[in-house]
């Protein structure tokens, strides 16, 4: 089963074992459609049944049928949730589930760049984050006009670096 990571349990919330959930993907409603994720704290997986979920600012307020008290909400915080690839839709075109993009070749029209390392979300536009041998690493803004191709089955990224960002 492939699994990706969709928030990360901060905190409690209330004393009923409700918990505060950083939402990792672009859409927070997400969970709403997910029936399961699983809890992933200290090395052990743990499947936890959504019962529901409530928006709360940058956060959601989320009861999984597992834990019931706060006293079992504690044992969970800080631990990272899970979600089966399958569970979370098709994406639409040209858009990719970042666990699918690293570790890609990078290449421009000179060659191979590097490997795709990262991709930071800063709210205008994702940046790749590119590991290159003997060289800092190159952090492209995915602006228009930079990606050119993206082949996730060969795990080959065609870009074209924007004038004057690697001087």
């Amino acid at each position: 089963m492939d699994l990706l990571e969709v928030g990360k349990i901060i905190n409690t919330h209330g004393l009923r074992g409700e918990v505060k959930v950083t939402p990792w993907t672009d859409s927070p409603d997400v969970f709403e459609e997910l029936e399961y994720v699983y809890a992933r704290l200290r090395g052990a997986d743990t499947r936890l049944d959504v019962k529901h979920v409530k928006y709360q600012k940058n956060n959601i307020i989320v009861a999984f049928a597992q834990i019931t008290s706060i006293e079992q909400a504690e044992q969970f915080k800080n631990s990272v949730l899970f979600a089966p690839k399958e569970l979370l839709g098709s994406l639409p075109e040209n858009v990719y589930y970042i666990a699918d993009l690293v570790g890609c070749s990078v290449w421009d029209e000179n060659g191979e760049i590097g490997t795709l390392s990262d991709v930071f979300t800063t709210g205008s536009n994702d940046i790749y984050d590119i590991k290159r041998n003997g060289k800092k690493n190159l952090l492209v803004p995915i602006i228009d006009g930079v990606v050119q191709s993206v082949d996730i089955e060969n795990r080959r990224i065609a870009i074209k670096i924007p004038e004057g960002l690697e001087e």
